[in-house]
């Protein structure tokens, strides 16, 4: 499995993502037969070897050669995707990433995704930059997408809606669940399109994970800043081992004061939330007293929403958290058919080979007393049936 990393230290935009592929070995000419297959004339695609500070990177253009139509609609954009011959998981793509942008700017402006005009987002440019990144993506046969935290930049930018601050509201609203922060120069480091599109490719966002690095990328940014080089760096590698890796959000407290029967409550409120897992166990607390170590797992991006839950349902005053990398295994959910009904079951491989067949206790639980028979049995049905189907499949 091949993966790629975003590492957005100068921000990220459309062109900087194109920058960078190429630069990580995308051919051009690839983009360019790509990007044919799409009913759009009047442009040409320019890729450039350039330098910022000191660290080379290739800088991505689309220079408009013909007058290009006004302000395009999210159903002018779906019909061009749609009349296409681009492969069918592109052009789903595609529209889903636009229509996020028509929701977000519907969302920010009182209106709805379809009454919504995209000005610069509905741009040639920027329809060669959405599509032809899912283009490259295939090219270069990556399989999944991380990044880090984007630094967003700061100060003001003028647009056409007038002199918005950084990151502009539609930028800001389409980072919702992203780790951000500001840093070095007042500009805009983060587009819309580059936005939308990191919100919609990566599966996680945090340190470079483990793996084995095959190709490096840098797209340059247009601006030369002082501070620093001003580059989107990617990262393609494959996995130094057989496992899945991440990086989760671990949170501790420590309670000795609160009504052990509100613990049940609480518990599942953190997962309704998205906690991964959370557990208690039992510790000696200051004064001798007897306490409890309330621990809880969830996505990095969670980790403030969770917080708040243990401040608003615990007795707690105050919380630790750090990150752990997480090694895992690849996990699917498949029903399994037994005599007394359908059961679901958890499979787990790693490096191609399965290595647990897991029936969900719940399913188990509920067919047992449903049909009067013991949970030991559904069980072993249903771990049975699930492996003759897994048999069958090889």
């Amino acid at each position: 499995m091949r993966s790629l990393y975003f590492d957005c230290f100068s921000g990220i935009s459309g062109d900087m993502i194109l920058g960078s592929l190429l630069d990580a070995g995308l051919h051009l000419e690839d983009l360019r037969d790509g990007l044919s297959e799409l009913s759009l004339s009047g442009y040409e695609l320019r890729a450039e070897k350039t330098m910022r500070r000191n660290l080379g990177g290739t800088s991505f253009f689309v220079d408009v050669s013909e007058v290009q139509p006004g302000d395009r609609g999210l159903r002018q954009i779906i019909d061009i995707l749609e009349k296409s011959r681009l492969p069918q998981k592109i052009i789903e793509k595609s529209r889903e990433i636009f229509t996020s942008l028509a929701e977000t700017e519907a969302a920010i402006h009182s209106t709805t995704p379809d009454k919504i005009h995209f000005h610069e987002v509905g741009a040639i440019d920027s329809i060669v930059d959405i599509v032809g990144t899912l283009i490259g993506l295939d090219k270069l046969a990556i399989d999944e997408v991380h990044a880090s935290p984007v630094n967003v930049g700061g100060g003001f930018v003028d647009c056409r809606h007038g002199t918005l601050p950084v990151p502009a509201p539609a930028t800001i609203k389409l980072l919702e669940g992203v780790p951000v922060y500001s840093r070095g120069p007042e500009a805009e480091l983060v587009t819309p399109t580059g936005a939308v599109l990191l919100k919609s490719l990566a599966k996680g966002f945090g340190p470079l994970p483990a793996q084995k690095v095959l190709f490096l990328g840098y797209g340059a940014g247009k601006a030369d800043f002082p501070e620093w080089p001003n580059l989107l760096r990617v990262v393609i590698g494959e996995p130094g081992n057989a496992f899945q890796s991440d990086d989760i959000s671990v949170i501790n407290t420590t309670i000795d004061d609160m009504n052990p029967e509100h613990f049940e409550y609480l518990l599942e409120v953190l997962f309704e939330a998205g906690a991964l897992d959370a557990y208690l166990t039992p510790i000696q607390a200051k004064k001798t007293r007897p306490g409890t170590l309330l621990t809880v797992l969830c996505e990095p991006a969670d980790t403030v929403t969770l917080t708040s839950i243990l401040f608003s349902e615990s007795t707690t005053f105050g919380v630790r958290y750090h990150r752990e990398a997480r090694l895992k295994l690849e996990r699917k959910i498949i029903n399994a058919s037994t005599d007394w009904g359908d059961v679901r079951v958890k499979i787990g491989t790693g490096g191609g080979d399965l290595l647990t067949v897991s029936p969900e206790f719940e399913d188990c639980r509920r067919v047992a007393r449903a049909s009067n028979v013991s949970l030991k049995r559904v069980y072993d049905a249903a771990r049975d049936a699930a492996m003759r189907e897994l048999e069958e499949r090889i």
